[in-house]
């Protein structure tokens, strides 16, 4: 169990919306996990069950049926769901599409949206990355072109998480290449437009029962008015929601980590080795301790960087920073916990194996670590 005592940015009130979540885990998250690594897919069960629980897009405002609370709340599922090793994409609902839609959508496009994506109806993913376009999200290839009262989408998509399960996509095209970052909008595509196809549910390293997917876009069709907020605004609305989206990023990173030095930590202590536990050993005593330390300090930075996120004060530069040192920290405790678990932690049976597999993404993801290292530069 995560251990939250000495966490200083949570309050009573939400530690007993934590107990609620570990319960829901308990009952809909932990039984399905394995058949979920399996099938690389999470049950859209599970969506309707987590809205049913109120674990869907905690801090959309009541008047769109939401709980109207703060991101602490997105924070304390993000950080059970990243402690249990899930791969579920909730995150990308909850603290991402969300706020894109709260922060830029139309009144008709919040009350559409929303509370079907608060019930778990509506599953949501965002389609940035394409085949040669990473970080630099500049660089997009996909159109969308203006038609009528309709624009035309054509491109491709890839590594899109929730990209088999979606019912909605928030798709980043150029409506004017020849402007640059000047010319991106942002399009909402519902999955049933003519022209729009899912490519193969892609076969990852890890973060198995995460859906990640190749999305085309054959002269899809789409309403003028489905732009989200202004056209050609997009790459602007894109970098003034980074802060959370990274933060997102290294709250799950540390959650991880610190599931990670759990398991290394109960092995040792139960693993003999020339007739004491391979605890006893100085040098396993000195790796955890280095290991809880650097843990200490990630908490405790998680915490202010939690506060300064509600308080309307995290720049790009911080949350990047975030990204980077809690990824980093994440790589390094779950490579240790594995050799701390000898040969049984090369076996997927032991779940240090699933930890480390699926720790590698995090300093790709959501800009590159060194591209973290670029923005932080930049601002120095």
């Amino acid at each position: 169990m995560l251990s939250t005592n000495d966490r200083t940015v949570y309050n009573e009130e939400q530690e007993l919306f934590r107990e609620q979540v570990r319960k829901f885990f308990d009952a809909k998250l932990h039984p399905h996990l394995a058949r979920w690594e399996e099938e690389e897919i999470v049950d859209r069960q599970f969506w309707l069950d987590c809205g049913e629980a109120g674990l869907l897009c905690p801090t959309v405002p009541e008047e769109y049926g939401g709980l109207g609370l703060d991101f602490r709340y997105n924070a304390i599922i993000g950080e059970e769901l990243c402690y249990a090793g899930s791969g579920a994409g909730l995150s990308i609902q909850n603290d991402i599409v969300a706020d894109y839609i709260l922060a830029y959508g139309s009144e008709e496009q919040k009350r559409e949206w929303l509370p079907k994506m608060i019930t778990g109806e509506v599953i949501t993913a965002i389609a940035m990355t394409e085949p040669g376009t990473g970080s630099d999200l500049q660089g997009v290839k996909t159109t969308a072109r203006k038609d009528g009262n309709h624009y035309v989408i054509q491109g491709s998509k890839t590594y899109i998480t929730n990209g088999q399960n979606a019912d909605l996509v928030i798709v980043v095209a150029k409506t004017d290449p020849e402007l640059g970052s000047k010319g991106i909008s942002l399009l909402l595509m519902e999955v049933d437009r003519e022209g729009f196809a899912r490519g193969r549910n892609l076969d990852k390293i890890g973060q198995h029962s995460a859906d990640t997917s190749e999305l085309f876009f054959n002269d899809v069709r789409v309403p003028a008015t489905n732009c989200l907020g202004e056209e050609g605004m997009g790459f602007a609305y894109l970098m003034s929601q980074l802060p959370q989206e990274r933060l997102t990023i290294a709250i799950g990173a540390q959650a991880a980590a610190q599931r990670a030095f759990d398991e290394g930590l109960n092995f040792v202590k139960e693993r003999k080795a020339f007739g004491k536990t391979v605890f006893d050993f100085q040098n396993t005593r000195f790796v955890l301790a280095d290991l809880a330390t650097k843990i200490q300090v990630g908490w405790a930075h998680i915490d202010w960087a939690l506060k300064r996120l509600i308080d309307g004060e995290l720049t790009t530069a911080q949350a990047s920073a975030a990204k980077l040192w809690h990824t980093e920290l994440q790589n390094e405790v779950c490579d240790a916990a594995l050799q701390l678990h000898g040969g049984a932690g090369y076996m997927n049976e032991y779940p240090i194996a699933q930890l480390w597999r699926d720790a590698r993404v995090s300093r790709i993801y959501g800009g590159t670590n060194e591209i973290m290292k670029e923005v932080i530069g930049r601002s120095l």
